[in-house]
């Protein structure tokens, strides 16, 4: 196995505007990712992503970094830096959001770059891995479930 890039794509019923305000907003976000989030969708921005309840010893804690903003086509953020650093293409995963409308909804292409630049052993870097590509699996259709219930209840 590569190790090396995550790629997924779904399609949501919805168009580019609202799916790229469900990915780049941190009130939608902890909708569909169940990460409370703190950042501005602004190239530059840092922030965080807290999984879990805040303040609590299982809670974990991932800084990000918006890279690129380009509504409502891309969206690009670093993460996985170690606290106080600033990310980089050496200590930090790329994850990249291309929308492209698709019919009447969206196709929603998302890559997650960076891994083998972390430096890490090759233990950590397939758990890592196995870890991203299970997580993105579960949680990348929970945008089109939200998107979903947010236009049912309009």
């Amino acid at each position: 196995m590569e190790y090396g890039t995550i790629e997924r794509e779904i399609h949501v019923e919805a168009s580019p505007e609202v799916v790229f305000e469900v990915i780049s907003s941190p009130v939608h976000i902890k909708e569909w990712w169940t990460a409370e989030t703190a950042f501005e969708p602004t190239a530059g921005a840092t922030g965080e992503l807290v999984f879990g309840e805040r303040g609590t010893p299982g809670a974990n804690h991932v800084q990000l970094t918006v890279v690129e903003v380009q509504p409502p086509h891309l969206f690009s953020f670093r993460w996985v830096h170690s606290p106080g650093k600033i990310a980089t293409a050496t200590n930090s995963l790329l994850v990249t959001f291309e929308l492209t409308p698709e019919g009447a909804g969206t196709a929603v292409r998302m890559t997650e770059v960076g891994f083998r630049e972390m430096g890490w052993e090759v233990a950590v870097l397939e758990e890592a891995y196995r870890d991203h590509c299970t997580g993105w699996d579960i949680f990348l259709p929970r945008i089109g479930e939200y998107v979903n219930q947010m236009v049912a209840s309009q």
